[in-house]
């Protein structure tokens, strides 16, 4: 009651002036595959200008000049997937100067431009000779050059700490850097989404979207590793350079409203109304042979989806309190609970009835 009583007084103060006319053309209320189509063709539409890899006019050179600039020194850029300028080894630097570009076969000690979503991934790869999907500056980041080859073309795998090659031989951005990478990828896959599939560059299961089409770990790390005004400022660069913006720095919130998965910052407060709908909603027991009931105290009217682990849908009823898996087979499955407003998802298992 104090959450709802305090969202009122602050309703006059709240992000409905907030969000961006950039998105005047978006239907918030709708959610998972129509939200994600729609802004696919947003930053499709309003990607006016594409720049070329390198040329003696504006190129990705310029663009990461202005872009990548270190907030604490205009004169350097931040190297990403750097962490520690306080030793003699240069491939782990977090800063660089900026006319420390590389421009040459040997890159020790200077940057260049690291392919977030690698190029070799893409289908078919991406290509730097003409401006098109290889030269996005959305997709790319000033970065120590030893880096930048260490990185390769590895996928991302789940890790802690600083960047480094996971066990498997992938590649962990490090903490600071995972929603950066998080949100460029999902960028990329909308922006591109014949040609630069999510699955392809991240490791792991993708139990959190109903389509399978979103890696958990981006949908994790989105949540973990907030929005920096770093990237803010980037975004805002890249637009007047492009014409088009990254939503999921905008709104982080936008990922959760599409895939589902553990809820991220809603930037604009007025996505995420959790206080009116779904708090009171819960489910039990989440282990069953048989039936699941929905506890729901103040008679909400919501729409429940049940999936399996592989993004089937087995389940769609309106206002029944009671998730009747007893003819589904025994396994993981995910129940999705929506309202107009808001959303949750509940894992629960069905086990075998016992003799």
């Amino acid at each position: 009651m104090k959450r709802k009583l305090l969202f009122l007084l602050l309703l006059p103060f709240c992000a409905f002036a907030q969000i961006p006319a950039y998105y005047s053309s978006i239907d918030f209320n709708q959610t998972g595959d129509n939200l994600k189509n729609q802004i696919s063709t947003l930053i499709i539409n309003t990607h006016t200008t594409e720049i070329p890899y390198t040329s003696s006019s504006t190129d990705v050179w310029d663009a990461l000049k202005l872009s990548d600039l270190d907030p604490d020194n205009a004169s350097n850029v931040l190297l990403f997937y750097g962490f520690d300028d306080s030793d003699a080894v240069t491939k782990n630097d977090r800063v660089r100067s900026k006319d420390d570009s590389c421009h040459s076969s040997s890159c020790v000690g200077l940057w260049n431009r690291e392919h977030v979503f690698a190029k070799s991934l893409a289908t078919p790869p991406l290509s730097t000779s003409d401006p098109g999907a290889g030269t996005d500056a959305h997709n790319l980041r000033a970065c120590d050059g030893q880096m930048n080859s260490s990185r390769s073309n590895r996928a991302y795998e789940d890790g802690s700490g600083n960047a480094t090659i996971t066990a498997n031989g992938n590649f962990y951005p490090g903490d600071e850097w995972k929603g950066d990478v998080a949100r460029i990828i999902m960028y990329m896959y909308l922006r591109y989404p014949s040609r630069c599939a999510s699955t392809d560059i991240g490791i792991g299961e993708t139990t959190y979207s109903p389509n399978g089409d979103m890696p958990n770990i981006f949908l994790e790390w989105n949540e973990e590793d907030p929005v920096s005004e770093y990237e803010l400022n980037r975004n805002v660069v890249l637009e007047n350079i492009q014409g088009n913006r990254n939503p999921f720095i905008d709104n982080p919130y936008l990922a959760t409203i599409i895939w589902n998965g553990p809820s991220a910052e809603d930037r604009w407060n007025t996505l995420s109304t959790e206080d009116f709908s779904l708090t009171q909603l819960d489910l039990y027991p989440t282990q069953t042979s048989d039936y699941v009931q929905i506890s729901n105290p103040e008679n909400r009217i919501f729409e429940y989806t049940v999936y399996n682990t592989s993004g089937q849908e087995v389940i769609t009823t309106t206002s029944n309190d009671v998730v009747d898996l007893s003819d589904k087979q025994d396994g993981l499955y995910f129940v999705h609970m929506k309202t107009e407003n808001s959303m949750k998802t509940i894992k629960i298992v069905k086990t075998a009835r016992a003799n």
